[in-house]
């Protein structure tokens, strides 16, 4: 009986010998890199990283790395960066750049940002070249290389404008990006453009513009510092003024048109109405002629007109109509 407990107890150690010779085969390698490069990580973090899924050979070279550039990182805050889906080689190397630019960066606002850029064009790491060497941006907007704005005295003013900025690594995250900046500089362009009396004063003094822009502060709640505005060009455009005035002076002409055509509409009806009463008066006027030889006939019979007068007023009629025959062919 106790040769078999002898036999399991030397089963067990022959297990647990195999076990740790494989687990020290598997990751020598990796730990005597860590060893040699003075970050050394234990077998048995280096078991449970594999345990969880964690790429063993990049977090500790990620360490590594850190290390020599004396930056005490430790495997857990690596490993917890991976976890979250964080970039981790990228946020270190954002960390080292920070610390060779004396810019301060902590290691937890590095993975923030890190995680606010994941999934869009940004990362980390540009954010630190930016705030270390600052970047130019072309306002373009909707597609439009200028900036177009109208002065007071109908002109139109085309600008092209660049803006220079730094990252602001303390308000990155949840901060908006270079699609604010450039609308928020665009909007005091055409406003400071709009402002001005004519286009004259923006083509003689272009940097009267930047003052005015840089003064309103349009960095504020935005990712980035404005270092400078730079107007890389000015042109003419349109006269919109003009523009303006002929399209108003073509509206008043319709208007004109319409209110004469009511007029004339009006005073054709009024001719038409007069004419249906002349012609009602003249209608009247054969029925009352009409009743005169009933008239007369009536007098002729109650003895009230005689002949004789009766034929002066047919010499009377008759001279009448000559006369009147004898105007008309002297007309």
């Amino acid at each position: 009986m106790m040769e078999l407990i002898n036999w399991i107890i030397v089963g067990l150690l022959v297990v647990v010998g195999l076990v740790v010779a494989l687990v020290i085969f598997s990751f020598f390698t990796t730990w005597l890199k860590a060893l040699l490069a003075k970050a050394r990580v234990g077998f048995p973090t280096l078991l449970a990283m594999r345990l969880r899924g964690v790429p063993v050979g990049l977090i500790v070279d990620a360490r590594v790395t850190a290390v020599k550039a004396s930056l005490p990182l430790t495997t857990d805050q690596l490993e917890a960066h991976y976890l979250a889906e964080g970039n981790v080689v990228q946020t270190v190397q954002a960390i080292i750049a920070a610390a060779k630019a004396n810019i301060e960066l902590s290691w937890d606002r590095a993975c923030a940002i890190d995680l606010a850029t994941r999934g869009t064009s940004k990362s980390v790491l540009e954010a630190v070249r930016t705030s270390i060497n600052p970047k130019v941006i072309d306002c373009v907007i909707e597609g439009r290389e200028t900036i177009d704005g109208v002065a007071k005295d109908g002109i139109q003013v085309k600008v092209r404008a660049r803006v220079t900025v730094r990252s602001n690594l303390d308000r990155y995250v949840g901060s908006a990006q270079e699609e604010t900046v450039i609308a928020r500089v665009g909007e005091s362009i055409v406003s400071t453009i709009g402002s001005s009396e004519n286009y004259k004063i923006v083509l003689e003094n272009p940097n009267a513009i930047t003052e005015k822009v840089l003064d309103r502060g349009l960095d504020q709640g935005t990712a980035f510092e404005i270092l400078s505005i730079d107007i890389a060009d000015v042109d003419l455009g349109e006269n919109r003024g003009a523009a303006l005035r002929s399209s108003q002076a073509s509206a008043d002409k319709e208007v004109a048109q319409a209110q004469a055509e009511i007029r004339r509409a009006a005073a054709v009806a009024l001719e038409q109405e007069n004419k249906a009463k002349v012609e009602e008066m003249q209608a009247k006027l054969v029925e009352a002629e009409a009743q005169v030889p009933m008239a007369m006939a009536e007098a002729f019979r109650n003895g009230n007109l005689g002949i004789m007068d009766y034929y002066r007023m047919r010499n009377v009629e008759a001279d009448t109509e000559m006369r009147t025959s004898i105007s008309k062919d002297k007309e």
